[in-house]
């Protein structure tokens, strides 16, 4: 039976362009449904991942410029920046990234139709326009990737005004001079520095008694130094009973009980509440009872190695099928399940994959942590590096930060990066590098980097973790050795 497109493809984010991008270059036919009426690229784009950044870049800009040169006459940058100037920047960007999402498609000949897409068939989506028509589209396969969306909080209602979430937030007035943030995971951590980095003092609320209990402990020290040092208040073991306006005081007050000990009401007084909980995968309302598609208890759903569902005809990337849940690995599910469609051979996604949190200053790692290496048994050395002592950092103007090397004791394999500081997320790929290809640190010390570099960091790493290995005298013996005797 023929059908209208190779490929359709329900949702227009990383995994959604990434499959129709690649699947492109295959000569197949390709459509993309996208349920917003004008923009390309999903939360990615539009309120997620590229918004937030290119607002934490301003904020950063700012800092820096502040911790060159010092601050007009001490006042804050809420004092002396206006909101609409950092969202107009964080606009320019969305037009720019929208545009080249838009002109890929239409260059490659991908077809798009606007609407939300459920499944009416193994082979089959139906469309409901934003004029309210039904439009059907067949196609070979299917991939859905339909992203994630916040959980909407039970004990307060989020109005979109004083109290506000991810989308509300880059629709403020002006920068808060105060600002309660309800959640301590990674995003919510994101926006705390970012507006600590505004002037803005922040008090951060959470159920949790640990935050980012995933990183190395060193980094996690080192985060929760410049949280402390940027005036950020963290209560935890708490739960957030209320939030409300109070027109008298003219602010919103958020009411909250310890857990645990004493339980009296408490009460913080701020402009604005910004509630950053947990997610959802976009699961729901897609037709998946027509098919017999199904979910486990939380709404995602299960697929194999090919990125393949029970049904044989219908693929999911992204969010929806969870961890982990990152527009970077999104992009290659998307790009993987295209190839796995039309069975060209294609490497799937590595086991160790980089992970990075854009908080002010940045984290980024890969692999092991130091305690896991030990907690697997491996007998390894940890070499460390801290930005005070690389001229690159002091040319920046931000000397604060750490990279840390894990690596095997005799044969100087890496296991694992962590690095927390400027440019994280951009220096851990010459460490992904290293490891993707099997090698050891001895590449930081035998090869000629560029100076000044934050990549000098791990040069100084490779040579402090060799100095732990080697006792005084003959520590650099075994790397003055050279690749042809060893092998």
């Amino acid at each position: 039976m023929s059908h209208d497109y190779d490929v359709i493809i329900v949702g227009s984010g990383p995994a959604g362009y990434s499959c129709a991008m690649q699947t492109s270059k295959f000569h197949k036919k390709v459509l993309v449904v996208e349920a917003h009426d004008q923009f390309l690229g999903g939360t990615w784009i539009n309120s997620g991942t590229v918004p937030s950044k290119a607002l934490r870049e301003s904020a950063n800009t700012i800092k820096k410029f502040d911790t060159q040169f010092g601050s007009e006459e001490s006042r804050k940058p809420y004092a002396r920046f206006k909101m609409e100037d950092l969202l107009q920047y964080k606009n320019e960007v969305l037009e720019q990234e929208n545009r080249k999402v838009k002109n890929d498609l239409i260059k490659n000949e991908v077809d798009v139709a606007r609407g939300f897409g459920r499944i009416a068939g193994e082979h089959t989506i139906e469309v409901e326009t934003p004029i309210g028509t039904k439009e059907e589209y067949t196609g070979d396969n299917i991939l859905l990737c339909t992203g994630s969306s916040p959980i909407t909080p039970t004990k307060f209602e989020v109005e979109q005004d004083k109290v506000i979430d991810y989308k509300s937030i880059f629709e403020l007035s002006h920068i808060p001079k105060r600002l309660a943030i309800i959640g301590i995971g990674v995003n919510a951590l994101e926006y705390a520095t970012t507006f600590a980095a505004l002037g803005t003092r922040v008090t951060m609320l959470s159920e949790n008694l640990e935050h980012l209990t995933f990183l190395d402990h060193e980094v996690q020290e080192h985060l929760d130094q410049a949280l402390a040092d940027e005036g950020i208040t963290i209560k935890k073991g708490v739960e957030v009973e209320a939030v409300d306006y109070n027109s008298i005081r003219t602010c919103v007050e958020v009411r909250f009980r310890n857990l645990e000990g004493d339980k009296r009401m408490q009460v913080i007084e701020t402009e604005h509440a910004l509630y950053m909980g947990g997610s959802k995968p976009n699961t729901a309302d897609l037709g998946f009872e027509n098919v017999g598609l199904t979910t486990d208890n939380q709404g995602y759903i299960s697929v194999n190695n090919s990125y393949q569902t029970d049904v044989k005809s219908i693929y999911a990337a992204g969010d929806i099928i969870g961890f982990p849940r990152l527009a970077s690995a999104s992009f290659t599910q998307g790009r993987l399940a295209a190839c796995n469609m039309f069975g060209i051979p294609a490497k799937d996604i590595p086991q160790k994959i980089p992970f990075g949190i854009y908080t002010l200053p940045e984290i980024s790692y890969i692999g092991l942590t130091e305690q896991q290496a030990i907690d697997q048994g491996l007998d390894v050395t940890v070499g460390r590096a801290y930005f005070k002592n690389i001229a690159k950092a002091d040319m920046m103007g931000d000397p604060k930060g750490i990279l840390k090397l894990v690596f095997d004791t005799n044969t100087f394999k890496l296991h694992g990066v962590h690095i927390i500081g400027d440019e994280a997320c951009n220096l851990l790929h010459l460490g992904q590098s290293v490891m993707a290809l099997d090698g050891d640190i001895r590449y930081f010390i035998q090869n000629v980097m560029n100076y000044p570099t934050l990549g000098e960091a791990y040069r100084r790493a490779a040579f402090n973790g060799v100095n732990r290995v080697y006792k005084a005298g003959v520590k650099y013996k075994k790397i003055l050795e050279s690749n042809e005797e060893e092998e």
